[in-house]
């Protein structure tokens, strides 16, 4: 499992909701907490370099590719770097890995806009939605300068972080408090999240495959190797990283050849 270094989670009260060990939340389930972190689980991969090479040889070999599915794919590591580079796209298909994400709902709504994986979310509507809320830690830019599609994201002062600290504790606090009462005098669940904020942290699956995930790296990650600007909001970049970190440990060869063809997806 992997997160976000700057772990940050705080436990707060929620005002006129039962005490802890009382009424109907024995759990204590109304302790709002703040996170400023993501994490993310690879929890199934079939996902290997050999697994380009034999979908990439089948158009020559036809049959003879077969003898290519347990191949070491050192010897070939020229062959993934042209396929790359010549943008050969679908043999990077023949594989797939699953990651668990728990994040913000803000980000699964970027994370869906990319129709090119397979979504699994919790649902607000069968089940009661934890009162889990992200707030940002001390090293998230806090101040934009420039114009829409074209500025840059600065440090905040430290009374802007204040403010953006005391203001999110406050207003999720509230929110969660105004959907215990919907609950609790029997509104449905799909009609009392009405008034949960984007910030509060939801649960998916998602599968993808290696070119879709080259596809979503090349854009939900700034880096400074990358042939085309990208401009990510930083709560999905913390996402796209650690996503990559576990596809490079899988594939590693393919990784290497996307980041030499200056991260353009093939």
């Amino acid at each position: 499992m992997s997160q976000n270094d700057d772990t940050q989670e705080q436990t707060v009260r929620v005002e006129g909701a039962p005490a802890r060990g009382s009424g109907p939340d024995p759990q204590g389930q109304d302790a709002v907490s703040f996170r400023s972190d993501v994490t993310v689980e690879l929890v199934r991969a079939v996902a290997r370099d050999a697994d380009v090479l034999f979908a990439a040889r089948v158009s020559t070999q036809g049959e003879r590719s077969l003898e290519q599915l347990g191949a070491d794919p050192e010897g070939s590591a020229g062959l993934i770097r042209y396929l790359m580079r010549d943008r050969h796209g679908s043999p990077f298909e023949h594989n797939s890995m699953t990651f668990f994400v728990q994040a913000p709902i803000f980000v699964f709504r970027e994370f869906m806009r990319h129709r090119i994986a397979s979504y699994n979310e919790e649902s607000g509507r069968y089940r009661r939605l934890r009162p889990v809320f992200y707030v940002p830690g001390p090293q998230r830019r806090l101040t934009q300068v420039g114009k829409p599609g074209a500025y840059d994201l600065r440090e905040g002062t430290a009374d802007q972080y204040e403010l953006v600290q005391e203001e999110t504790r406050r207003s999720c606090a509230a929110a969660y408090a105004s959907y215990r009462r919907m609950l609790d005098a029997g509104v449905a669940r799909e009609v009392a999240r009405i008034v949960l904020p984007l910030n509060t942290y939801s649960s998916m699956y998602v599968t993808m495959n290696a070119r879709s995930l080259m596809n979503f790296l090349s854009l939900r990650t700034k880096r400074p190797d990358a042939r085309y600007p990208s401009f990510p909001q930083r709560e999905i970049e913390m996402c796209a990283e650690r996503m990559e970190e576990e596809w490079a440990r899988l594939m590693p060869l393919t990784r290497a050849a996307f980041d030499g063809n200056g991260r353009v997806a093939p």
